[in-house]
C-alpha cells in the first residue's frame, strides 16, 4: 500500500471531516500528507471550522497512522481513495463520493454494469421469491448485484447472484471486521470470494443505526439503478431509492398487493414515477443492459496485457512454433506457454499441431493479421 494511504485513513478516522472538507484540504495543500502536518492557522485558511480543527488536532496527537495502516493490511483489506485507479467509476461520478473505501474481495471493471436490489428485512414469501428470481436473472446476464447484506431481500439477492455464478457486492454499515447481522458471516465470506465487501467506515466501527442511511447512498452510487423489491412506507430501502433519484440513477419497483403493508412503499414508488418491474428483462432493456453479455464476450476477444499483444503481433493464419515465438518476443518459455494457453481459452489463438499456434480467424480480422 502507498505510504500516503495512511493520511487518507487518518482523515477518514477524524469526526467531522467528510468529502467536502477533504476536497477543500486537497485543493489547498495539494495532498493529505501536507494537510495532516499543517499548522492550525493553515488548516483554518483551508476551511476547517473550529470543531473539525479540534477533532483533527486531537487525532494527530493520539493516533498512530503506521499502526492504523498495518491493521488494515493484516485484515487483508484494500483501501481505495479518489486517487486510486480501481475506485469504482459509478461511485466516483456521484456528488461527494466517499474519499475512502475499504474493500475485502475484488472490484473489477465489469462491476460498472451493476444493479442495486434492496427491500424490507421482513420479506414475505412473495418478496423473497421475486428477489431470488430477479437477482438470478441479472447475475446470469453478467450484471453485478449490489445490496446491503441485511436480512430479508438483501441477503436473498446476494445468495441468488452467487448461486447463479455471478458477482455481487455487499455494502456494510460498519467496519469490514464487523459483519452484521452476525448470522450472515458465511454469506459475507462467499461474497468476498466471488465479489466484494465494501464500506466507507474504518475497521473497528460497530454497526450503529446512524451508519445505515449513509451506507444506502453508496449502494445506489455503485449501481446504474435501484430495484426496490418489497418495502413498507418508511423503509430504509426507500431511502436508497431517494439517493438513487438524487444521483440521476433509474429507480425500479416491483408491484405488490395493495392490501399488503410490506408492498405499500413499492406501490407508492410506482405511483410517483418509478418504473414497474415484472421481470429482469424490464431492467435490462430500460438501461440497455442487454448489451452486457456482448460487451463481456467482446472484451475477451482483446489482448489483456502486453505479453498477449506481443504474441498476437507474431501470429497469423500460418502456424508458428512456440520456440519461434519465444525467440521473437525474447520472453521466457514458461511465460509464453502459459499466456498462449490462456489466449486459447479466450478464443484468440488455436493450437494446430504439436506446439504450433495460429491466430483465430476473428482475432486476425480484428488485428488485420493475414
Amino acid at each position: 500500500m502507498s505510504a500516503d494511504l495512511r493520511y487518507w485513513i487518518g482523515f477518514n478516522l477524524v469526526k467531522g471531516i467528510g468529502p467536502t472538507k477533504v476536497r477543500a484540504l486537497l485543493e489547498h495543500f495539494g495532498d493529505l500528507r501536507s494537510a495532516w502536518t499543517a499548522a492550525p492557522d493553515e488548516l483554518r485558511a483551508a476551511g476547517l471550522d473550529r470543531r473539525s480543527l479540534e477533532s483533527l488536532l486531537a487525532a494527530r496527537t493520539g493516533m498512530d497512522l503506521d499502526l492504523a495502516l498495518k491493521r488494515v493490511e493484516r485484515a487483508g483489506v484494500q483501501v481505495l481513495t479518489w486517487e486510486s485507479e480501481g475506485y469504482p467509476r459509478n461511485l466516483l461520478n456521484i456528488a461527494q463520493p466517499p474519499p475512502v473505501l475499504y474493500v475485502r474481495g475484488t472490484l473489477t471493471p465489469a462491476d460498472e454494469w451493476a444493479m442495486a436490489m434492496v427491500g424490507t428485512r421482513r420479506a414475505s414469501a412473495y418478496g423473497r421469491e421475486v428477489a431470488r428470481e430477479l437477482a438470478r436473472q441479472l447475475a446470469a446476464s453478467h450484471v453485478t448485484v449490489v445490496s446491503g447484506l441485511a436480512r430479508g431481500i438483501d441477503s436473498v439477492s446476494h445468495q441468488a447472484a452467487l448461486d447463479a455464478g455471478g458477482r455481487t457486492i455487499a455494502v456494510l454499515g460498519s467496519g469490514l471486521d464487523y459483519i452484521y447481522p452476525p448470522e450472515h458471516k458465511m454469506l459475507a465470506e462467499a461474497i468476498a470470494n466471488s465479489g466484494a465487501l465494501v464500506s466507507d467506515y474504518a475497521l473497528g466501527t460497530p454497526p450503529e443505526n446512524v451508519n445505515f442511511p449513509p451506507r444506502n447512498r453508496i449502494i445506489s452510487g455503485l449501481a446504474k439503478g435501484v430495484v426496490v423489491v418489497e418495502a413498507p412506507e418508511g423503509s430504509g430501502a426507500l431511502i436508497t431509492a431517494e439517493f438513487a433519484a438524487e444521483q440521476g440513477r433509474d429507480v425500479f419497483a416491483v408491484p405488490g398487493s395493495i392490501l399488503q403493508r410490506s408492498c405499500r412503499g413499492t406501490n407508492k414508488l410506482i405511483q410517483q414515477g418509478a418504473k414497474p418491474v415484472l421481470n429482469a428483462t424490464d431492467v435490462l432493456e430500460e438501461l440497455n443492459m442487454t448489451l452486457v453479455t456482448e460487451y463481456t464476450q467482446a472484451s475477451l476477444a482483446f489482448p489483456a496485457d502486453e505479453t498477449e499483444r506481443q504474441l498476437m503481433s507474431f501470429l497469423s493464419a500460418e502456424p508458428v512454433h512456440v520456440d519461434e515465438l519465444r525467440a521473437k518476443t525474447g520472453l521466457p518459455i514458461a511465460q509464453v506457454s502459459s499466456t498462449l494457453a490462456l489466449m486459447e481459452l479466450k478464443g484468440l489463438v488455436r493450437q494446430v499441431s504439436g506446439m504450433n499456434y495460429v491466430a483465430a480467424r476473428e482475432a486476425r480480422a480484428e488485428y488485420r493479421v493475414e
